[in-house]
């Protein structure tokens, strides 16, 4: 079991066991039949790891809340939606984090994010598929501020750690010209930067001090993405 929910909380490998097992074993009577190590060893040390950020997440920013609730809280579902999917395994394989902008209600608002499987770990933070609207405002104030936004994205201490990611369109979007000075960045249908973590830093002591680390060092790039949305950071 993880060490109970303080500064020092700690993972414990058997999270990663029990994520290997599930994804070797994707259906329902075998979830079922092992309920009971998903909830002690994945569940419930993952409410403990929301709950330790707490406190140490005031100083990043008052709008963004870690909820530590088994339904609709920062802890995503281990259930799959696979209605519009070939993939039909029932769970995901993963535990993902998502610590969202209080005015946000899925996984599309700006947020924090922490990731664990059996091959990747990492902290994400900004917006993963924003909706038409929200783009289009994120591209004008880019736009709008060019200085600013290559001021943030190019900072040491953002780039030291953070590496942006997600999917871009093959051609520019019809308001803006092939030649603009941030084209690539305009081309972006998602704006997020991502941080990789070793597994052996899941069962460090000093788990929730790197990860609040990392979290601060994307606050500009966040706050920017907040600020071109209209939404408080």
């Amino acid at each position: 079991m993880a060490k109970t929910a303080t500064s020092t909380f700690h993972f414990d490998p058997s999270l990663i066991k029990f994520l290997k097992d599930l994804k070797r074993n994707n259906n329902r009577n075998w979830f079922n039949a092992n309920k009971q190590r998903y909830e002690e060893e994945c569940r419930e040390p993952a409410l403990a790891f929301i709950t330790a950020l707490q406190k140490p997440f005031k100083k990043i920013s008052p709008h963004f809340n870690p909820i530590p609730k088994k339904t609709g809280g920062s802890l995503m579902r281990v259930y799959r939606d696979t209605r519009f999917s070939k993939d039909k395994t029932p769970y995901k394989s993963n535990v993902g984090i998502h610590i969202r902008h209080e005015i946000g209600r899925d996984v599309h608002a700006p947020g924090f994010y922490f990731h664990i499987d059996e091959k990747e770990i990492f902290i994400g933070a900004g917006v993963w598929h924003p909706d038409n609207q929200a783009l289009k405002k994120i591209r004008t104030a880019i736009d709008e501020d060019q200085a600013k936004w290559k001021r943030i994205t190019n900072a040491k201490s953002f780039t030291r750690l953070f590496e942006l990611r997600g999917d871009t369109l093959k051609r520019p979007p019809r308001e803006f010209p092939a030649d603009h000075p941030l084209i690539d960045d305009l081309k972006r249908k998602d704006h997020f930067g991502l941080t990789p973590l070793a597994t052996k830093e899941l069962y460090d002591k000093k788990l929730v001090a790197n990860t609040i680390e990392r979290f601060a060092a994307s606050k500009p790039y966040v706050r920017f993405l907040c600020d071109s949305l209209h939404l408080p950071f």
